[in-house]
């Protein structure tokens, strides 16, 4: 229950867009806050995006203007879409499903931002 599994990632030029989907393995996923987060080497993880049930939305400064996360709920699927991105961005992002004592997090997918 509640396996996450992350995808999208890979080699984007600074500039370029990408979009990250993390499909859940959850009986309701509406009832789910769900979040992105991040960690590159040498940083600490960073919440990065979250969506409540309710479908209100919080960004990390750093983010804001450019990510944008939503969520299909008939799907089971979380999204974040990345525009105008910029070499910090570069990180492992993960997927988070929380409600209650439930928290459940996906492997990650590798985001690399590079000329």
């Amino acid at each position: 229950q509640g396996r996450l599994v992350e995808s999208g990632g890979g080699l984007v030029q600074p500039g370029g867009s990408l979009r990250l989907s993390c499909a859940a393995s959850l009986s309701t996923v509406s009832i789910y806050t769900m979040a992105w987060y991040r960690q590159d080497s040498g940083k600490q993880r960073e919440l990065v995006a979250r969506i409540v049930s309710d479908g209100s939305t919080n960004y990390a400064d750093s983010v804001k203007g450019r990510f944008t996360i939503s969520r299909d709920n008939a799907k089971n699927t979380v999204y974040l879409q990345m525009n105008s991105l910029k070499p910090e961005d570069t990180a492992v992002y993960v997927c988070n499903a929380r409600y209650g004592v439930n928290n459940f997090w996906g492997q990650g997918t590798q985001v690399t931002v590079s000329s």
